[in-house]
């Protein structure tokens, strides 16, 4: 049996100049394709590259990526695959402060905190509202969110291609 063929996104939020050609060798590795992305400045962080990739592949193709990426230092990225049938999609995080965060996804893209997660979040929290909505806010990857936000709206004044226009 072939396994399904999933697509997904990778955002580099920011990367140094230098590691541009290593990221692109390490996700072609991953892929088993030559890639090349298109670089642009990342206005939040200056001397620093953004780049956008729409992949596809098989079930796990963002795990990998994700896992080629990890562990280089000042590089921020996400991934994302989406759900297939049977399959929820991943999303994958990764800041230099906070290391890599991943969760489930379902077909509209909404993260899934697992059961034994939230039980885990009312039992650490004793009943306490805030400690709980805390430890939901983790589950969510709360803190990657927030330190990524102002790199991904760095992106949002580019230039749009245009797939297919309607009408």
């Amino acid at each position: 049996m072939v396994a399904p063929t999933v697509s997904g996104v990778l955002f580099v939020h920011s990367a140094p100049r230098a590691l541009a050609p290593h990221i692109e060798w390490a996700l072609g590795s991953a892929l088993g394709t030559q890639i090349t992305l298109e670089w642009v400045d990342q206005p939040v962080l200056p001397g620093s590259l953004r780049a956008e990739y729409t992949w596809y592949g098989p079930v796990g193709t963002g795990a990998m990526l994700a896992s080629a990426l990890r562990g280089w230092e000042h590089l921020r990225y996400e991934v994302t695959e989406d759900a297939s049938p049977g399959v929820d999609g991943m999303r994958f995080l990764h800041t230099p402060d906070l290391g890599v965060f991943a969760a489930p996804m379902d077909a509209a893209g909404n993260l899934v905190i697992p059961e034994d997660r939230v039980r885990y979040a009312i039992e650490v929290a004793a009943g306490d509202a805030s400690e709980i909505a805390k430890e939901l806010t983790l589950a969510l990857g709360g803190a990657w969110d927030e330190e990524l936000e102002p790199f991904r709206h760095a992106g949002d004044h580019e230039r749009v291609v245009w797939l297919h226009r309607v009408g």
